[in-house]
């Protein structure tokens, strides 16, 4: 057989694509050339396939082997075409049936000694195959798990070359080898504390069941040691398991990532915390060669708390800013095009002035300075954030006596998700799920429009310019917001008060 057919996925993003390789054949002088848009890692395939082959028992001949990745016009990245390439290059010289290899995906790394390496991005990439119809899909045993989380396809996994070549009916000898794992297989540790632990805020509290409630974007203004990251990292505690759907995203970003993914789905909202010394790349995603999911894409369906976010660049910060209203992030390159989901939380903590102790006899900081530190938060990021919360300073009283908020984490999030299914009942014929989705057209039309005597407040702060359009809006959101979670059918003005106050502060 002078020409042998495979298939593989290209990855961009977590979009993936169907990609045939052509093995060809032929007398010549011996040469392994690969074509196709193939980037660096991958135009090194063809010395771990030959050294692969060998170490496996199928010599590939000393001829010359051209293998196209078509459609050429599609760039392709990584080792990941290792195991198509393999196959296809051993099916031209008879050791395989090439008919058997002709409609199965295969994906996977090669080792010098014919092993297969677990690679990143499997789960995509298996979901890519079903969606273009492949019955079957060949991938390394430490990618087994993770493959089978996808229904509707078959997986086969391997542990070496010579095991694949086997499957497809190959009539070598089976070899037993270790089979390699992916690194860091244990899952992520989840605790995050519990809401109980927060003490002398009950007002930030009750923002934070807002926020949950909602999807609503939150800003904590404070000195150091207040409590704002204690806050934060007990928001994910308090918001709902993921539906199938989100798990399936959520897992499908770790695993472009390359963030273990295991057996099971994640079901838990991530939390994500970047430091402050973050590029916008490492933010929102991007890469010179392959494109990789930032911080705010392995933060979807869950948070992204940015600590000290004045220290933040702000480049970087207001990269945000699209992401904020779409829910997903495009990253364009030359040749390519990358979509990542970005529908996260996110919270901002920040000092009230450089020093950190803004309100006090010991600040050192003139008015100047202060305008200056928080001029970094520029105004287009910050009139995205619904919920502006002013955490103060615990007092000697609160912290010796105090037991805590009161509330724990599990109650919470019951409320939480019963204010939830409120909201998603109501909005369901609307297409939405969450209040913060809401366009505003929505909440302004006949059937949603709120009486003109509840929204005086409201109509007000816009007149005289407190509020932009966008803030209108978002303060509206909000206040359906607490009204479902004190169990309202909807918003009086005491709500829209409520909601006024935790944006703006009157």
């Amino acid at each position: 057989m002078a020409v042998a057919r495979t298939l593989a996925v290209a990855l961009h993003g977590i979009d993936g694509a169907l990609v045939e390789i052509e093995a060809d054949l032929a007398n010549g002088l011996p040469a392994f050339t690969i074509i196709g848009l193939p980037d660096a890692a991958l135009g090194e395939a063809k010395d771990r396939v030959r050294a692969a082959a060998a170490n496996s028992g199928c010599d590939l001949p000393t001829r010359k082997v051209t293998v196209n990745l078509s459609p050429a016009s599609m760039p392709k990245h990584g080792s990941g075409f290792d195991l198509g390439i393999a196959v296809a290059a051993l099916a031209t010289t008879g050791a395989i049936d090439a008919a058997a290899i002709a409609r199965v995906v295969h994906v996977g790394e090669l080792s010098l000694d014919g092993r297969l390496r677990p690679v990143a991005g499997v789960l995509p990439a298996v979901l890519a195959a079903r969606r273009a119809g492949a019955a079957a899909v060949v991938v390394p045993s430490g990618n087994v798990d993770e493959a089978r989380l996808v229904g509707g396809i078959r997986v086969i996994g391997g542990a070496s070359l010579r095991e694949v070549l086997i499957a497809h009916g190959a009539a070598l000898d089976p070899v037993p080898v270790e089979a390699l794992t992916p690194a860091g297989i244990t899952a992520d540790a989840e605790a995050h504390g519990d809401l109980s632990d927060v003490i002398g805020h009950p007002e930030a509290v009750e923002a934070l069941q807002v926020a949950a409630v909602g999807g609503h974007h939150l800003l904590m203004l404070g000195p150091p040691g207040a409590g704002k990251t204690l806050l934060a990292t007990r928001l994910p505690g308090l918001l709902p398991d993921l539906d199938a759907e989100a798990a399936v995203e959520v897992s499908s970003v770790r695993s472009l990532a390359g963030l273990p993914v295991g057996g099971s789905l994640v079901t838990r909202p991530p939390l994500e915390a970047p430091h402050h010394s973050a590029t916008m790349a490492a933010l929102v995603g991007g890469g010179s060669g392959l494109v990789r999911p930032g911080a705010i894409s392995r933060a979807s369906h869950g948070v992204l708390f940015l600590d000290e976010a004045p220290e933040f660049s702000a480049v970087a910060l207001d990269a945000l800013r699209q992401p904020l209203e779409t829910g997903q992030i495009t990253i364009h390159r030359a040749r390519s095009v990358a979509r990542f989901p970005a529908r996260f939380q996110l919270v901002l903590a920040a000092n009230p002035c450089p020093c950190g102790l803004g309100g006090s006899d010991d600040c050192t900081c003139t008015s100047l300075m202060r305008r200056r530190y928080l001029g970094r938060l520029s105004g287009p990021l910050l009139d995205r954030i619904d919920l502006h919360l002013t955490v103060r300073r615990v007092g000697a009283v609160q912290l010796t006596e105090g037991s805590g908020s009161g509330v724990t984490t599990a109650l919470a999030r019951a409320r939480v998700e019963a204010a939830r299914e409120a909201a998603a009942q109501r909005w369901r014929a609307e297409g939405y799920a969450l209040t913060a989705q809401l366009p505003g057209a929505v909440l302004r039309s006949a059937r949603w429009r709120l009486p003109a005597a509840d929204r005086s407040a409201l109509d007000r702060a816009l007149e005289r310019g407190a509020l932009t359009m966008r803030g209108y809006d978002r303060v509206m959101r909000v206040a359906w917001t607490i009204a479902d979670l004190e169990g309202a059918d909807r918003p009086t003005a005491d709500h829209l008060g409520r909601a006024l106050y935790l944006r703006k502060g009157i």
